[in-house]
């Protein structure tokens, strides 16, 4: 699958998602599934902003009220 001109696959989101993974469904903990995933959560969220907007605007508002970037 092509995700995207915008974004690709890299190491450091294979390593973090493989970790997640390893917590949460140790079983199938293998890159490929780490890839799999990422590709699949990028599908889903390209999907919701064309069919939940406000969703997405949402769940931002709730990132930028963490503080994560300062």
């Amino acid at each position: 699958m092509n995700m995207s001109d915008n974004y690709e696959l890299n190491e450091q989101d294979i390593d973090r998602t493989l970790n997640f993974l390893r917590i949460f469904d140790p079983e199938n903990a293998t890159p490929e599934q780490a890839i799999a995933f990422l590709e699949y959560m990028y599908v889903g969220a390209h999907m919701m902003q064309h069919t939940d907007p406000k969703t997405v605007e949402e769940l931002y508002s709730k990132f930028l009220e963490q503080d994560i970037l300062k």
